[in-house]
């Protein structure tokens, strides 16, 4: 299909870049939001040739998209997403969908955690998304024997099941899965590793993230709020070890975004038992996903009480409180605390790989 086609309108690729986005970082305009919905749309048909999908995403790098770029993005990649809502009303967990290289993955023990404790969790990823095509939710629960290669309407009986549910991307978002050999070329991060994240297959109202600067935070939610797809009423994000929805250890920032109020504020998370460094969580190179799976394993039956059961405890805490389960991350911990002890945690993992 050539890229001058007018069956999406008059805004190709190449003109974008010739008039709008494409004169670098200081110069190049935003788009609008119609200007970057046919911009995707065009995309996802394969219409741009792969220079200048490339160019695109690059110049896209460049001068960093606004909300409502990134909400026209997220609204036409929502148009092809197979939503699969479940019976229950659970916490969306979407993390970095590149994974992790060198810390344990903390949100596979803290989503059974949370779901033991009555809050129900939905997680999804792909499989060795670029750039960094690490460990991910999927890796991690395979490694667990939990069954992730499902259809959407069977993760979506998994979250009713279990109290937690994996949602896989080929299988739900299958026009942005298609993208990923052209994402390896690219060599670096793309807008689409962004909106994946956003992608929310169970139809959750709640959205617990993660941010490198406060102000990516405050650029999610305001894509959240001009998006017509979504109608969330809450979000929660912090900064997140490797950029993914495990907290870091020490100082960090939280934001807060409730029925169209933003707030952030800092905690020191050794007062929540957190007494060590992000280091301290760290696993062997190349075995995040069998060293994750272990740890959680024993995490979860309580043989582990050392400091990836506390930072999974304060992670589960996390995910209840932003469901409001629980008024304060105290009270959450709490809970989280007591689903370990009493043995639902480590149940709910089995009722998990029963699956």
């Amino acid at each position: 299909m050539s890229d001058e086609t007018d069956e999406f309108g008059d805004w190709p690729l190449k003109r974008l870049m010739t008039e709008v986005c494409g004169s670098g970082p200081k110069s190049a305009d935003d788009m609008s939001y119609e200007q970057a919905t046919e911009a995707m749309r065009r995309i996802l048909a394969g219409d741009p040739d792969p220079t200048t999908l490339g160019a695109f995403w690059l110049a896209n790098r460049w001068k960093r998209n606004n909300p409502e770029e990134l909400a026209a993005y997220t609204d036409v990649m929502c148009e092809t997403v197979d939503v699969a809502e479940p019976r229950a009303d659970p916490v969306d967990c979407g993390a970095n969908y590149d994974g992790k290289l060198r810390t344990a993955l903390l949100g596979v023990g803290a989503g059974v955690v949370a779901a033991a404790a009555g809050t129900p969790v939905v997680v999804h990823s792909g499989d060795r998304v670029p750039t960094q095509k690490a460990c991910a939710y999927k890796h991690v629960l395979d490694e667990l024997g939990v069954a992730t290669e499902l259809a959407p309407r069977d993760s979506a009986a998994m979250v009713d099941e279990t109290g937690f549910g994996f949602y896989y991307q080929p299988a739900f978002n299958p026009a942005v899965h298609d993208l990923l050999d052209r994402r390896d070329r690219m060599g670096v991060r793309t807008f689409v590793n962004t909106i994946e994240t956003l992608a929310n297959p169970a139809s959750a109202d709640v959205h617990l993230g993660s941010f490198y600067h406060l102000a990516f935070a405050k650029k999610v939610t305001d894509t959240f709020e001009r998006s017509a797809h979504h109608d969330l009423r809450r979000v929660i994000m912090f900064q997140g070890m490797e950029g993914y929805d495990d907290i870091r250890p020490g100082y960090t920032k939280v934001a807060e975004w409730t029925d169209g109020d933003f707030t952030d504020y800092e905690i020191e998370t050794p007062s929540y038992g957190m007494d060590f460094q992000s280091e301290d969580l760290e696993v062997p190179r190349g075995d995040v996903a069998g060293a994750s799976a272990r740890i959680t394993e024993e995490v979860l039956s309580g043989e582990r009480e050392d400091r990836f059961a506390d930072a999974v405890a304060l992670n589960a805490a996390f995910r209840i409180y932003a469901r409001e389960d629980a008024e304060t991350l105290e009270a959450g911990l709490a809970v989280a605390r007591d689903a370990i002890d009493d043995g639902s945690a480590e149940a709910a993992l089995e009722e998990l790989r029963a699956f």
